[in-house]
């Protein structure tokens, strides 16, 4: 496995998402995921990405399991601020809120460290920035645990360019997590810009579109993204142009959708690591070939072009 840099540690060039392992992309299976973790490290991925969001906890306490099976030790990066609320009746969804208080980070950091059976998290992020506490205090927060060996990299995700600046300048960021993609490039007009400009590793989420891979999507009832713009059949049919691009390009080089989608979030900078998830030992192995594909400039620039961010039809979001 090639690798990247988070601050002066090597780490594998892509990561491993394991939020679907609990909840969101419809019903799992724990001893499959714990499976896919196991070939992960045999893979040679050195960074996985969890949540006290995810499964509220489950998430981590699956990588916990883990944890207490392998003789490794990959570096495990979880994250705090997102409070669950009630259910939204008539949906698979819920409410949530944020919180970026000292007394929510220390707590939460405390219950991550329980679950995943720690004395430290590798890498913790601030889930979302709580717009009623100031990004500096939360940061501060933050900076003790650092010095209290309870967190070893701190990092923000989905935060603007102002609020990352204003976060380094209270402690080094480590990383800045957002969702990238060739169908989501919001990124591209500044943060992730921002971060090599500061030494920041720019931790990818969701880089296959979450799972734009092919125009025929079925989705079960519990799966959230039947929520989504993007997932629409209107906008499906859309975006069939763009699946024939995409599929043009991986027959050129007899890979699949998903290696062409990895190997051109690769390419676009040294900084980058992608974390796709997966539940299936397949599509991680296939994932984890992408790191030794290599596109032609044309290549690049065909699909740049192509998916412009003018040119995909549905917001990720509602």
């Amino acid at each position: 496995m090639k690798t990247r840099k988070l601050k002066n540690e090597d780490i594998s060039a892509i990561g491993l998402g394991c939020m679907g392992m609990s909840e969101f992309y419809g019903d799992s299976d724990d001893s499959q995921s714990l499976k896919v973790l196991h070939e992960a490290v045999n893979q040679g991925i050195t960074l996985f990405d969890t949540s006290d969001f995810y499964g509220d906890g489950h998430n981590e306490k699956l990588l916990g399991r883990f944890l207490s099976q392998t003789g490794t030790k990959p570096l495990i990066s979880t994250k705090t601020g997102i409070v669950r609320g009630a259910d939204i009746e008539g949906s698979n969804l819920f409410q949530r809120s944020f919180n970026g208080s000292n007394d929510y980070i220390r707590k939460s950091c405390e219950a991550s460290l329980r679950r995943l059976g720690v004395d430290a998290v590798d890498l913790y992020y601030l889930h979302r920035v709580d717009p009623d506490t100031p990004i500096e205090e939360s940061m501060e927060s933050l900076s003790q645990l650092v010095k209290e060996g309870k967190i070893r990299h701190i990092g923000l995700s989905e935060a603007n360019e102002d609020e990352i600046r204003r976060a380094n300048k209270v402690h080094p960021l480590s990383a800045v997590q957002s969702e990238y993609s060739l169908w989501t490039r919001n990124v591209e007009t500044g943060i992730s810009a921002l971060c090599q400009e500061l030494g920041i590793t720019f931790f990818a989420y969701s880089p296959l579109g979450r799972g734009m891979l092919k125009p025929e999507i079925q989705l079960s009832a519990s799966d959230f993204r039947v929520n989504l713009p993007r997932f629409s059949a209107a906008n499906l049919q859309k975006n069939g142009f763009l699946f024939s691009e995409l599929t043009e390009v991986s027959d050129e080089y007899k890979v699949s959708n998903a290696q062409v989608l990895l190997a051109w979030l690769l390419a676009r900078g040294e900084h980058i690591v992608p974390i796709p998830g997966t539940r299936n030992v397949k599509y991680l192995i296939e994932n984890c070939q992408s790191t030794t594909l290599s596109l032609s400039p044309e290549s690049l620039q065909r699909l740049s072009s192509s998916f412009a961010l003018e040119m995909v039809s549905g917001d990720r979001y509602l």
